[in-house]
């Protein structure tokens, strides 16, 4: 389960840094590989940004993977449970009533005149 956590964690941060490095749509920050051939002219910018795109769609499908195969290991060692099948502690008897009641004290406080 840790190398699958491990694995996780690496899949996480890979996504993350391969939506940072796509070109931004809208360009409103004016960020995101701005213009030309783009990783220093090994790629032409519609086909690293097809990479980038087939890149980015992969991780994401392993992240979840790993993200359900989490979920079922970590729910695996513990027994189905409901919360109707627990059961309230029954009252098997009334408060003990006592046999005479408290005869009442006098004021705590002087009563004004």
């Amino acid at each position: 389960m840790t190398v699958l956590l491990v694995i996780h964690l690496l899949l996480a941060i890979a996504l993350v840094g391969t939506v940072l490095l796509q070109r931004s749509e809208g360009g409103a920050l004016g960020i995101g590989g701005g213009g030309g051939g783009g990783m220093g002219g090994f790629m032409t910018g519609r086909s690293a940004a097809n990479l980038l795109t087939r890149t980015t769609g992969i991780l994401a499908g392993c992240f979840m993977v790993t993200s359900l195969a989490l979920a079922i290991l970590g729910s695996s060692d513990r027994e189905p449970q409901s919360i109707l099948d627990e059961q309230s502690p029954a009252v098997t008897a009334p408060a003990p009533v006592p046999e005479q009641p408290a005869e009442p004290e006098g004021p705590s406080v002087p009563l004004a005149p």
